[in-house]
């Protein structure tokens, strides 16, 4: 076990008090310093809160706020629904996958972005749409995916 992430996890445990009740706010922290739920950090809740495993698992993969592979510090969705699909999101999601080196699920090596295709982000006529983070960009041409990425080192 790393002892780096037993301390921390350890100090936002005792900051709700170890109470069950907070289950959900302590794996919110945990996800928030990491990035995604380490195996480590589960087990540590387990041991020093006192609720199952099952259960631990159980809240962790039903919001899809967390995570528990490693993600990147910037995530990048990319929409492929209809309108999107239609003004050639397929052919950006792939420009993607080729410069970073990963497939729409994945993570880059050094941890800085995560890749995942979405089946609509809500903006149609903005087509194709490209988010990053909290920042949503319209009409996007692959060849402005280095430029928009490059806001994120």
């Amino acid at each position: 076990m790393n002892l780096q992430i037993l301390e921390k996890v350890d100090e936002i445990i005792d900051k709700y008090g170890r109470e069950k009740k907070a289950l959900i706010s302590i794996l919110q922290d945990i996800q928030e310093e990491y990035n995604y739920l380490p195996r480590d950090a589960l087990f540590r809740i387990r041991d020093k809160v006192g609720v199952p495993l099952t259960q631990i698992y159980g809240v962790a993969t039903f919001y899809n706020a967390f995570s528990l592979k490693p993600r990147g510090r910037h995530l990048i969705s990319v929409c492929t629904g209809t309108a999107c699909h239609v003004k050639g999101a397929g052919k950006i999601l792939e420009k993607l996958e080729r410069d970073l080196k990963i497939k729409s699920g994945g993570v880059t090596e050094d941890l800085r972005f995560s890749l995942e295709s979405v089946r609509c982000l809500g903006c149609c006529s903005l087509a194709p749409v490209v988010k990053v983070d909290d920042d949503t960009y319209g009409r996007v041409r692959q060849d402005e995916l280095i430029k928009i990425l490059s806001r994120y080192e």
